[in-house]
């Protein structure tokens, strides 16, 4: 894959570079200390992946993003947490935070080309473990840990492309690696329901149905046409 670094940081470009040396399947096409200078090259070089940097003067990795008019795949490479959920928004494939070792860099480029050739390509092992059917909790890779979440905590689940983000009774979320179906299959037996193609529901949570919304906490849900009969012949609707 053709690749580019942006990062307004020498050391952090310094160290990239010498990742991507080491991986044979990645092409360094160029570096830019700011992503203003990168936006022509984008839209007129083909390049496949881009390791891009948030924090930037003036012009930021996420105004970048905005801007180009081809978007390749894009790996974030931060020293700031707070960005992830917006970073995965915009469809990012991973989220690393500096100081970013080699082998988290190189499951960062592996997903990548599952990505870019998901035929030809290995994917890296799934960092999520489902507990055993009579478990009431499961385990899931959340950064540098396995979380461990009570199924009675989880208030729903969204579907985030190859992310999903679990809502919790304490106000909180994990966003962790998974696909959505693979968790619907996981949850099905748990008292749980899937109501739209982005969204996984704890029955016992559900506050009220309004029309085509289901209240969860403070969350008004959709509830797609798809998946209304069967979700409503679950609650006996």
């Amino acid at each position: 894959m053709k690749c580019i670094i942006i990062d307004d940081e020498p050391l952090a470009v310094d160290l990239l570079k010498d990742f991507v040396s080491k991986i044979d399947s990645l092409e360094l096409v160029n570096t830019f200390n700011n992503a203003i200078d990168a936006i022509s090259v984008i839209n007129k070089t083909e390049v496949d992946l881009i390791f891009l940097d948030i924090e930037m003067p003036h012009f930021s990795g996420i105004d970048f993003i905005k801007a180009i008019d081809k978007k390749p795949l894009i790996i974030f490479t931060t020293a700031y947490s707070n960005y992830a959920v917006e970073g995965f928004d915009f469809g990012a494939v991973d989220y690393l935070i500096k100081p970013i070792p080699f082998n988290r860099f190189l499951k960062a480029v592996v997903r990548a080309e599952h990505v870019f050739s998901p035929i030809d390509v290995v994917p890296a092992a799934i960092p999520a473990t489902i507990a055993e059917e009579t478990n009431n909790f499961m385990f899931v890779r959340a950064e540098y840990e396995n979380v461990k979440i009570n199924y009675s905590d989880i208030l729903f689940v969204e579907g985030l492309k190859d992310y999903v983000k679990i809502y919790t009774t304490d106000g909180k979320y994990v966003l962790t690696l998974m696909s959505l179906i693979k968790l619907e299959n996981a949850l099905a037996s748990k008292g749980f329901s899937r109501i739209h193609r982005s969204y996984i529901i704890n029955l016992e949570h559900i506050k009220s149905i309004q029309k085509n919304k289901v209240i969860i906490a403070d969350r008004r849900l959709p509830i797609s046409e798809s998946y209304k009969v069967p979700f409503f012949n679950k609650i006996h609707l």
